[in-house]
């Protein structure tokens, strides 16, 4: 969707030298402070996902537009900064393919302070997604904290803020709302992908960028520029230790999907014992779009990407994949539905971001049919779900299952070599 170290504990060499007439020097050599170890892991979990108060919402159900299946959360704590007036919120989606922090300003009870521009007016933040959905609202500060972790004072979005001006129409043409739990089949969503912020240099440097508006009650107009600190951040590049990225891993699933899948979402690369690269090796991704290479069927296609928040493999348009896509009135319009799984491969590549040659990987996965596996919607977690996309490739959130996956963050250094890149 968008943009997106060091060791903890080093070991401190002090050298005392002794000075004048050869005498010795007896002064004790101090012991250096260790940092802290602090827990850098939480659970998340694909699941029926979050309930309406009518009981319409949830994962597999398919009147919502978005909400079919395959969606990963986390539960993430708010506080008004500096404050132990704090919330926790369930059921906030995990998306590497974003930057910043966005909540459904319905699910937030506790009041965060908005953030002004320049001028004393509101800041609001439009994100347009691939799917040509929108969300808008007023930016917050908040301390972010999840497991032992805490970014502070960091902006975040309010999603359909009561009482904000209404999203301009720069924001709105051509694209469906997302503003509600049933839209998005979330409460929010983490973004947590390669680059710092949500928009980066591209919004200090282009006027009136179409991403942050300036609002006053009169209406919100698109804001001239906005500096990298109004913008949202990752937050994990704000922890004081584990902020050079994270890794996901999460569980194989069965063939046919099963109810839910649990696993864990660790920050830092190499900075604990409980986050080593291990055998992973790392593809560096473009510095401006988060992309790298795949090639499949003997064509590469350079804007590919690795991408939690999107539900499915997406990939190309039946008539170049050779996959026959669900009807366009079928409940998994915009999915793949094949009379029999299809066995596919394709290798991902990048330069090593170490350094040196190019890093290749074979990645082996399979596509089902889409209405078969949405008509049992006890399911939830689904390994073989795909569809079109013309001309790229987004290995959604199947293509974690079974994988411990590493985000390296753009500019933080890391023992695989400095972000952006991907490692699995």
């Amino acid at each position: 969707m968008k943009k997106l170290g060091l060791a903890l504990t080093a070991a401190v060499l002090v050298l005392l030298v002794a000075c004048g007439g050869g005498g010795s020097n007896n002064t004790p050599t101090p012991t250096p402070t260790p940092t802290p170890v602090v827990n850098n892991t939480i659970p998340v979990v694909v699941d029926l996902g979050p309930t309406c108060s009518d009981g319409s919402c949830g994962a597999t159900n398919l009147t919502s537009p978005v909400g079919e299946a395959d969606l990963l959360f986390v539960s993430v704590t708010v506080c008004v900064p500096g404050t132990s007036t704090c919330q926790t919120i369930d059921h906030v989606q995990v998306d590497t393919g974003s930057s910043g922090l966005r909540l459904l300003a319905s699910q937030v009870s506790v009041a965060l302070p908005r953030r002004n521009d320049a001028s004393g007016n509101p800041i609001g933040n439009c994100v347009r997604y691939l799917d040509n959905t929108y969300q808008f609202g007023p930016v917050a500060s908040a301390d972010i904290q999840m497991a032992g972790e805490v970014a502070s004072s960091v902006p975040i979005q309010l999603v359909g803020a009561s009482g904000f001006p209404a999203a301009p129409s720069r924001c709105t043409a051509g694209n469906t709302p997302a503003q509600t739990i049933f839209d998005s089949g979330a409460k929010g969503i983490l973004g947590v992908g390669l680059f710092r912020q949500d928009c980066g240099a591209g919004c200090v440097s282009t006027v009136n960028n179409g991403s942050y508006f300036s609002c006053p009650s009169t209406g919100c107009v698109a804001a001239a520029t906005t500096s990298v600190t109004d913008q949202l951040q990752n937050p994990v590049w704000l922890f004081p230790q584990d902020n050079n990225g994270l890794v996901i891993t999460l569980p194989s699933v069965a063939a046919a999907g099963q109810l839910s899948a649990s696993g864990t979402m660790m920050f830092g690369i190499a900075t604990q014992t409980d986050n080593a690269v291990g055998s992973a090796k790392a593809q560096a991704a473009s510095i401006r779009t988060g992309n790298f290479t795949t090639t499949f069927n003997g064509k590469a296609y350079t804007n590919s990407y690795i991408d939690s928040g999107s539900n499915g493999y997406f990939f190309l348009d039946g008539a170049t994949s050779g996959i026959t896509a669900c009807a366009a009135n079928s409940s998994a319009a915009g999915f793949y539905c094949p009379t029999t799984v299809q066995s596919l491969s394709a290798i991902t590549s990048g330069p090593n971001p170490a350094g040196g040659a190019t890093v290749s990987t074979t990645v082996q996965f399979s596509i089902d049919n889409a209405v078969s596996l949405f008509n049992n919607k006890t399911l939830a977690a689904f390994g073989n779900l795909g569809g079109p996309v013309s001309g790229s490739f987004d290995w959604g959130l199947p293509f974690f299952f079974g994988r411990t996956v590493f985000v390296g963050i753009e500019n933080q250094s890391t023992t695989l070599g400095t972000g952006p890149y991907w490692a699995y």
